[in-house]
């Protein structure tokens, strides 16, 4: 899988909303490779949007339609400012319910001084995840380059998700958690959509 973020400010979410709806109704019947999208804006402007397709060649070819060409001349006008892309290098997907079903999602992005090692943290991660936070539906990482990466979790309401943070983490999840956090370079970034665009193909 590839994933691509997108992100920017933009002034009037609607607009942008529509715009995506648009991409949806009238540019993905004919897209290639594309899996799927979580797109939305926070309360403060900021949009962001996690398009996963098939694989970079997919992707490539679909940013070289002339639909999606005219479609982005339109919708770049929406942010304010310049905005910016990331691909993935890396992406894990872990899906123990229905992401599409989710109603908050919170995107995190971050750095790690050495993304190898998280990647094997990650995957020695023993933790029953659905009897400690059941409100999780799935999560994406996408690794980007310099130790940059993105991380999607969907949760089943905002309210749950609250309610989640609060639970102790049992004492070998604070264990990892501790050297994960150590790997950290800098304090992460949080985009909460509490009112995600879930988008699959038709």
């Amino acid at each position: 899988m590839f994933v691509q973020v997108i992100q920017g400010q933009v002034s009037d979410a609607a607009r942008a909303r529509a715009q995506f709806d648009q991409w949806i109704a009238e540019v993905a019947p004919g897209s290639v490779g594309w899996l799927g999208s979580t797109s939305g804006v926070t309360e403060d402007g900021r949009f962001i949007a996690l398009a996963r397709f098939e694989s970079a060649a997919a992707a490539q070819q679909n940013s070289d339609r002339p639909e999606q060409t005219a479609w982005w001349e339109v919708t770049a006008s929406v942010f304010t400012g310049e905005p910016t892309f990331q691909d993935s290098r890396y992406v894990d997907v872990d899906l123990p319910g229905d992401p599409d079903q989710a109603g908050f999602v919170q995107i995190m992005q971050g750095r790690s001084s050495d993304p190898d090692r998280v990647r094997e943290l990650m995957a020695s991660d023993s933790t029953d995840w659905q009897q400690y936070r059941p409100e999780i539906l799935g999560t994406i990482i996408a690794g980007h380059d310099d130790g940059a990466w993105t991380m999607a979790i969907y949760f089943t309401s905002e309210e749950a998700a609250r309610e989640g943070e609060r639970k102790e983490p049992p004492p070998k999840l604070q264990e990892f958690m501790q050297e994960l956090n150590a790997l950290a370079v800098g304090e992460p970034v949080y985009f909460d959509l509490k009112d995600p665009w879930l988008d699959t193909p038709r």
